[in-house]
């Protein structure tokens, strides 16, 4: 990645080092059992399903704290902030800007399942131009740089080639997807209806219930 704009390759390392920092604050909570369902510390949002923790909390303000103190200049916005003031009211500009979300995987995390990870991308004239994804209790990280590539614990990851050489289809595929938070009926309903139809047509359908994780996993 050395031959890619250096300020955008010296916010990577940040990013990798505040991500893996935060990440000790969701790895030393969930090993002490303090995300447990019923704990004083769980909250809810939209709805019973739709959760936010105490660490949720102090893993955005430490990470925050730290991509701030080395980028003064730039905006910042995370899930819970936003979702505290209300997320309508939160634009992306052309302006760096840090978007974060502390735990992505809250439910799991509350239950002890271990597919959690702390998300932080940079965006730069509203395109995402750094990423990192940090699974905290597998201490698996990726990484991308928008023209570098991708990498797992510092190994380039190549686009993985076809089962075999014939053309995919949905039957010779795995389909990820995700339930979501939301349990109105009519949201619900058409979910379910949409991966009964899809599951007829594939191998199998996994929610591991992290978006993030889901999509390093393609």
């Amino acid at each position: 990645m050395s031959s890619i704009e250096p300020s955008y390759a010296a916010c990577l390392q940040t990013a990798k080092s505040v991500a893996r920092d935060a990440g000790q604050v969701i790895a030393s909570a969930f090993q002490q059992n303090l995300s447990v369902t019923g704990s004083k510390q769980l909250e809810t949002k939209t709805n019973f399903a739709d959760l936010v923790t105490a660490t949720d909390k102090a893993v955005e303000a430490k990470a925050f704290a730290a991509l701030r103190s080395a980028y003064p200049d730039h905006a910042f916005i995370g899930e819970e902030s936003a979702s505290a003031i209300g997320s309508d009211t939160v634009t992306l500009t052309d302006n760096c800007t840090w978007v974060l979300d502390p735990i992505d995987g809250t439910t799991n995390f509350v239950h002890g399942f271990p597919m959690v990870a702390i998300s932080i991308a940079l965006f730069h004239h509203r395109e995402p131009v750094v990423g990192v994804i940090y699974n905290p209790i597998l201490d698996e990280m990726y990484a991308a740089l928008k023209g570098g590539g991708a990498e797992l614990n510092g190994t380039a990851l190549p686009l993985r080639p076809p089962v075999d050489a014939k053309p995919l289809t949905l039957a010779t595929s795995l389909v990820g997807t995700e339930f979501g938070s939301d349990r109105r009926p009519e949201c619900l309903d058409k979910k379910t209806a949409g991966m009964a139809r899809i599951g007829r047509l594939v191998r199998g359908v996994r929610c591991i219930g992290s978006c993030a994780l889901a999509l390093c996993l393609v």
